[in-house]
Parts: structure tokens; C-alpha cells; sequence
């Protein structure tokens, strides 16, 4: 069974003396369409400390989508290294890299992914059950998270009793259950109106002000606008690395 975290994996820090949460060191990722390699990230090397609220933007085949996989533990990279809270993920196995998934880092997808027969607090647990807690604690903890996107009083609904903001919130709260190194946000308003959006928004800018790391994968200037720093990417490189505040 994976082991949980241990103390060499805070070790990390910049140059400010804060703890590193994400640090990567010439990352790429090369995909062979058929006798053509195609070259999606080309020598990446970034660092996010803890509680940043960063966001990675670029044009469409810049490579944002794919250092989003890699920093998601979804996809492993052709070379280079990536650490994840002092731990180098990129060399671990499948099975531990699902562990590093399910404990490490609350995703949140335009799409929100719910359970459409199950309530909004089952939705919550479900990341809980995989890991498997008990029940009752998994019910305390997923009601604690509804209450962070101020969604008490839906938790009793299914998805298609809840408005759009109303899910995503819900997805927002599955992904803060465990008490993630990162919230990994894809495009989290582009299945939502302009006023909605900016609800949600500001919601995580919420969460941040916290003390949540925030990753913002967004092509939308508004929307890459409300993080604190942004790093542009061009042609599978970074481009640029911008401070906002």
C-alpha cells in the first residue's frame, strides 16, 4: 500500500525561503503520431510555492494542456523531473501515482464530472471512499467542504436539481475534501455564464486567501487575470513569467 507523506517531502524551498509545493526541471513530452514525434513540452521548468495562486496560459498547442496532465499526476514526461511537495513524482509507479492523485491534488474541470444519481454530499465523499475512510468521518468531512463553497443547504440534491455554479461548486468541494497540495483548476467557467463565472472566481480567490495553492489552466485573459502570477506558454516552452501581485 502507499505510504502517506513524510517529512523530507517539505524540504524544498525558494529562493524567498517559502516551501516549494511544485518544482520541475526540464520537462518534456514527446508523442509519436505514427513516424512523426510530436513535441508538446520542450525543456519546462517552473516553480509554485505554497500557497501561490498561479495561472498558465498559452494558445491553443502551447503546451498548457499537457504540463497540466504532468503537474496532475495524470501523465508521466518523456524526460526531465517533477516534484510534487519535495517528492520526485515523476519516477513513480502507476499505482503511485493514484495515490499522489487522490490525496495530493483536487481537480476541478469545466465539465465538473459528478455522479448524476448521487446527492451532493455523496459526490463530495467520493474521494474519500477510494481512500477508504470511514463513513462517518467521510460524511463530516464532505459537509465541512460543501460549507467552504457555502453549499450547505444543497447537499441533499442531485446534479440536475442544482444550477451550473451550484455543480461546479460541488466539484470544487469534492476536490478540497482531502486537504489537497493543489487545486488544479482546467478552464473552471467554461461551461458557465459571465456572472456565474465570475462567482466562481471569486470563489476560489476565497479559497487562496485561505492558504490554497492554486493552479488556473485557462486560454481566457479575464479569467487568467484574477491569479496573482502568470506563465505564459509558447510552443511547449514558457514564454514568460509573470508577477501580478
Amino acid at each position: 500500500m502507499p505510504q502517506e507523506h513524510n517529512s523530507d517531502q517539505y524540504t524544498q524551498i525558494d529562493g524567498n525561503g517559502a516551501n516549494l509545493v511544485i518544482r520541475t526541471e526540464a520537462l518534456t513530452k514527446t508523442y509519436q503520431l505514427g513516424d512523426q514525434a510530436v513535441y508538446a513540452l520542450r525543456g519546462v521548468g517552473i516553480t509554485i510555492g505554497e500557497n501561490e495562486y498561479v495561472a498558465i496560459m498559452g494558445p491553443s498547442g502551447s503546451g498548457k494542456s499537457t504540463l497540466m496532465n504532468l503537474i496532475g499526476c495524470l501523465d508521466t514526461p518523456s524526460s526531465g523531473n517533477y516534484w510534487l511537495r519535495g517528492r520526485l513524482v515523476s519516477e513513480l509507479s502507476d499505482e503511485e501515482l493514484a495515490h499522489v492523485r487522490n490525496r495530493d491534488i483536487g481537480f476541478v474541470f469545466q465539465t465538473f464530472h459528478l455522479l448524476p444519481r448521487a446527492t451532493a454530499l455523496a459526490n463530495v465523499e467520493l474521494p474519500l471512499t477510494y481512500r477508504g475512510v470511514p463513513p462517518e468521518k467521510r460524511r463530516e468531512m464532505a459537509a465541512n467542504a460543501l460549507e467552504q463553497v457555502e453549499l450547505t443547504d444543497r447537499m441533499d440534491h442531485r446534479p440536475n436539481q442544482l444550477s451550473g455554479g451550484q455543480r461546479q461548486r460541488v466539484a470544487i468541494a469534492r476536490a478540497l475534501v482531502s486537504d489537497p497540495a493543489i487545486l488544479l483548476a482546467d478552464e473552471p467557467t467554461g461551461n458557465l455564464d459571465s456572472r456565474t463565472g465570475v462567482e466562481i472566481m471569486k470563489l476560489i480567490e476565497k479559497l487562496h486567501a485561505e492558504g490554497q495553492t492554486v493552479v488556473l489552466v485557462t486560454h481566457d485573459r479575464e479569467v487568467a487575470a484574477h491569479a496573482h502570477r502568470i506563465i505564459y506558454l509558447r510552443d511547449g516552452q514558457v514564454e514568460r513569467d509573470e508577477r501580478l501581485r
